[in-house]
């Protein structure tokens, strides 16, 4: 009952006192983002839901072809709520019973939505928030970690796009880097009640997940798909995650198309889902596949400066890459090779300058670059120990801050010092060196 009281008051109070307007956010100073008067962009001819065909595979190379989807017949999330918060109030009997009623101060939210009140009437898709790169791998020196910190304090410190690399063991769906001999970190079900967790305390957030899906090339005798996005159902069941999935009225939105963070919010439908590969729209319409809604620059980038061109998926074009949310892939990786062997690790002898607010071969001036180039931020920066860089702790809020148009001032990241941090980081970036090496002299 508290709860419900403190969302009815908070809608209050943001249907009063906002405009159906959109935030503008600016980097460097230039308007980057849609505004109302943009209008919606138009949906690609590939993706285009009034053809109706099954789709319940990638395609082999995850590659966009003309074949199109069906949108799922769904609701959306409450009309009500879109009329109360996303429109101007409609004038009643009571609106005009006194003058006083019209010309009373009008209250401001105070709330913030995701850290920021000024997102709570943006669109999910006119936000730049920062990825933690396979967030669930998190281990002490070793070379496969890409975090120092575990998924809570990952939340905590401003993380609200979290990814990771899933493997099936037995049935079973780990968490596991590459190999799960390597660095196997749990079940994705005991992660995600971790993240469940957060949520039922945390009322006023809204957060992505994209698993990958490690195992998407594995076929039984019949050639048929070993792990799809079937796999992933108990999992988000189990855990209790699944009440809080936003499952969109169409399988490939527009940038338009997304519903703001406020009706998110007060829908508690605060969670969207992507998966990499092998997504099933029919059997598992919340789970969407990711190319379809976003595209990414290139991944596992061992390239320092960051080219903001399409990576992933084959085949998309300019003009639709326009019309869909885009990820800014920022993990600096470098390639080890001894003892015939060749291994990608994160590179974290230049973390400090990789989450850097400025600077060549920072994710500040990557931002800016794929600004100008794309017209808008990215939508999603993605980030290996995103507690790491220069200025000072959290640059890359930093950088989302900026992409955002607004200021960041919040405390990061953490308990361990920066110092600490990088020792660790760079003793995790050599241990595969030391073990070639000591295998090589053995």
């Amino acid at each position: 009952m508290k709860r419900t009281i403190l969302h009815l008051t908070w809608l209050v109070s943001l249907a009063l006192a906002q405009d159906t307007t959109e935030s503008v956010r600016t980097l460097s100073g230039s308007d980057r983002r849609l505004t109302s008067s943009d209008g919606g962009p138009t949906v690609p001819s590939d993706f285009d839901d009034s053809t109706i065909a099954s789709i319940s595979t990638l395609p082999p190379n995850g590659t966009i072809s003309a074949s199109t989807i069906s949108s799922p017949d769904t609701t959306t999330t409450s009309e009500a709520l879109t009329s109360i918060l996303g429109s101007t109030r409609t004038s009643t009997a009571n609106d005009t019973a006194s003058a006083t009623m019209t010309t009373a101060p009008r209250p401001s939210n105070t709330q913030p939505c995701n850290n920021y009140r000024e997102f709570c009437t943006r669109k999910y898709s006119n936000i730049t928030e920062v990825c933690a790169h396979n967030s669930p791998f998190v281990r002490k020196n070793n070379a496969a970690s890409n975090q120092q910190f575990g998924v809570t304090q990952q939340l905590n410190d401003g993380i609200r796009v979290l990814q990771g690399q899933a493997h099936l063991v037995n049935g079973t769906l780990y968490y596991c880097h590459t190999s799960c001999d390597l660095l196997s970190v749990g079940t994705v079900e005991d992660y995600l009640r971790e993240v469940v967790a957060w949520l039922d305390a945390h009322p006023f957030e809204v957060i992505t997940i994209i698993f990958g899906n490690y195992g998407w090339q594995e076929k039984d005798s019949a050639g048929n798909a070993l792990v799809t996005a079937t796999n992933f159902v108990d999992p988000v069941k189990n855990s209790g995650l699944l009440p809080y999935i936003y499952q969109p009225p169409k399988i490939a939105m527009e940038i338009g198309d997304w519903p703001t963070l406020g009706e998110l919010i007060l829908s508690q439908k605060r969670v969207i889902t992507f998966i990499d590969y092998n997504f099933n729209a029919n059997a598992v319409p919340w789970l969407l596949w990711e190319f379809y809604n976003v595209w990414e620059t290139p991944f596992s980038p061992t390239d320092f400066n960051f080219p903001c061109t399409i990576g992933r998926p084959d085949g998309l074009g300019e003009e639709k890459a326009r019309e869909i949310m885009y990820m800014a892939n920022h993990n600096l990786n470098a390639e080890i090779a001894i003892g015939g062997l060749s291994l990608l690790v994160p590179n974290t002898v230049f973390l400090n300058r990789t989450n850097g607010v400025e600077g060549t071969g920072s994710l500040g001036n990557m931002t800016v670059q794929c600004t100008e180039q794309w017209d808008r931020p990215p939508n999603f920066l993605l980030v290996d120990y995103y507690n790491i860089g220069l200025p000072t702790n959290g640059s890359v809020f930093e950088v989302a801050a900026r992409a955002n148009g607004v200021t960041y001032n919040r405390k990061c990241c953490g308990t361990e010092s920066v110092a600490t941090t990088v020792k660790n980081a760079r003793m995790a970036y050599l241990a595969p060196v030391i073990a070639v090496l000591v295998s090589v002299v053995v």
